[in-house]
């Protein structure tokens, strides 16, 4: 919904390391060619080709590739040195072109099922397409062992160069002193949205390194499960706008900020009276459960109908278990009805141990007012956290990693996720320039 709200700007994407890795591992492979004599159209591509295909996002990913495609391109080039020994041993068999090719195409097959015998289907493609570059030429090959080694030296050199630049790291320094904040209004575009699939492994990535980054949400643990999906957490992260500490590897509410039972009773007469419907929310024996109160409108009706069908969600019926339990209650209806509403309501909370937040629902035109404990914001809820983290790690310190201007495209959720990974590992070289440093951090 933001993105259809706000002006677009262009924003160019940042480079990232795999762009770099590949150009430097095809520079390294004709490098090597031209400081061998190669010149021009003489320059071999197979080297280039396979750097480009075999660098992967990760190193093991590399290494399996390049391993595949080293198994393929012996079959491949094999089975090529075979068809031109042939050819050259019973030279009438290519004095008809049509048959040659027909030789050929067998010669396909039989590379193709020569890596299934080996157990390497997946190399098969790989040996059709080295069979191929071999054998295409005929019948200009006047050295069937050159063409053979020349295609398969190349496969090699540009596995090796594509394994060398991706294991090949500058020394980084890793800042596990840190517990970095990122709100996942910054990551994804609403509460429907799922994480893009390479922000999951940078994600990851990050939290199997070490790194301790905590996701915040506006909403319950079940918007940001469904958003998350499979990221491994490593820290408790904060939800219901602040009103929560939530661990997922437990399962727990580490600690909550409930609505003082007096204000909450206060504000409900105050909708009673006006006529609303509302939804309270409560967190009863570690889950979070819903009770909506008073006639519904279309729009609560909407979403009511929607949301209680989701496993990670109770909606009940009834008056709620216990009014020390309410972490907010929340108003729906239509954007101008909800504006006006605000407006009433501003003044009865006005000096009063309450929080207003109005927000735009995923349904268009729809809107939404929160209310909260007034010390149930996302500022205390890092406090609140950093002490529970600090009882085990007293050195530790919190560092935000928001977004300077509102999302617009996944381009922004990778920005964050690099930003976040410059600053927990900043070169170490930069140690030596520490205004560097500083200033490189705080840019992102």
């Amino acid at each position: 919904m933001r993105n259809q709200n706000t002006k677009r700007q262009f924003c160019l994407p940042h480079i990232g390391q795999r762009i770099v890795k590949t150009s430097i591992a095809v520079f390294i492979t004709l490098l090597v060619y031209y400081l061998c004599g190669y010149r021009g159209a003489e320059m071999p591509a197979e080297a280039a080709i396979t750097a480009i295909i075999c660098m992967q996002p990760y190193v093991r990913d590399t290494r399996d590739y390049a391993v595949s495609r080293f198994v393929g391109t012996f079959i491949g080039a094999a089975w090529g040195l075979g068809f031109l020994l042939l050819m050259l041993v019973f030279p009438t068999m290519g004095d008809h072109l049509l048959f040659v090719y027909l030789r050929m195409a067998i010669g396909v097959m039989l590379a193709l099922y020569t890596c299934v015998l080996v157990r390497r289907p997946e190399t098969s493609g790989q040996a059709a397409i080295v069979f191929i570059c071999v054998v295409i030429a005929f019948p200009e090959i006047e050295a069937p062992l050159q063409q053979a080694a020349t295609r398969f030296t190349g496969v090699l050199l540009g596995t090796a160069a594509s394994i060398a630049v991706n294991v090949f790291r500058l020394p980084r320094d890793k800042e596990r002193g840190f517990v970095f904040f990122v709100k996942i209004a910054d990551l994804v575009p609403d509460t429907l949205a799922h994480l893009p699939s390479a922000a999951h492994f940078r994600l990851n990535y990050l939290y199997e390194d070490g790194a301790k980054v905590c996701l915040m949400s506006e909403h319950a643990p079940a918007f940001f499960t469904l958003t998350v999906g499979s990221t491994r957490l490593s820290v408790p992260f904060i939800v219901m706008d602040g009103a929560a500490i939530y661990d997922a590897n437990e399962n727990l509410y580490l600690q909550t900020e409930a609505v003082d039972p007096g204000e909450s009773a206060g504000l409900r007469r105050r909708l009673d009276a006006m006529g609303l419907g509302y939804f309270i929310y409560t967190i009863h024996h570690n889950k979070v459960c819903i009770f909506h109160q008073g006639k519904l409108n279309a729009q609560e009706q909407a979403i009511y109908d929607r949301m209680h069908r989701s496993p990670y969600r109770s909606y009940l019926e009834g008056e709620i278990y216990k009014p020390e339990e309410i972490v907010y209650l929340k108003v729906i209806d239509e954007d101008k009805r909800i504006a006006v509403l605000e407006q009433e309501l501003r003044g009865c909370i006005e000096g009063r141990r309450l929080r207003m937040v109005r927000r735009r629902q995923s349904v268009d035109g729809v809107s939404a007012l929160y209310f909260y404990a007034d010390t149930a914001n996302m500022a205390m809820a890092e406090e609140r956290l950093m002490r529970i983290l600090r009882e085990k790690e007293p050195e530790l310190r919190p560092r935000e990693v928001f977004l300077r201007t509102p999302y617009r495209s996944e381009h922004d959720t990778m920005h964050v996720l690099h930003r976040l990974s410059n600053l927990y590992e900043p070169l170490k070289i930069l140690r030596f320039f520490p205004r560097l440093r500083a200033y490189l951090q705080n840019r992102g």
